[in-house]
């Protein structure tokens, strides 16, 4: 199943936990990203919140695996999950349109 997980900041990280935990948070991305899990990941432009493409077997997975982020183990995020389904518009395109 396809997600979208956003992040959301809970607290800004202060300078003594940045260097080591910001360097702990890519190497476990790196990590879910090696397992499949992370199939891309973005920062959002207007606030620079992580947005991660998952693969994941449903919501619940997914929640688990962003919950093993250290920013959001130390309390300083956490991510809204979106199951996402592929688009069906283009059947629409299709119709007949005497039956419209």
């Amino acid at each position: 199943m396809k997600l979208l997980a956003l992040e959301k900041e809970l607290q800004m990280v202060n300078a003594d936990q940045s260097r080591a935990l910001l360097r702990d948070e890519a190497f476990r991305v790196w990590e879910l990203q090696q397992s499949g899990c992370v199939r891309a990941i973005y920062f959002r432009a207007d606030n620079h919140t992580a947005v991660l493409e998952l693969e994941c077997a449903d919501v619940e997975e997914a929640r688990q695996r962003v919950s093993s982020l250290p920013l959001a183990l130390a309390g300083l995020s956490e991510f809204e999950i979106l199951p996402l389904v592929p688009y069906d518009g283009f059947a629409r395109l299709f119709l007949d349109k005497s039956r419209a």
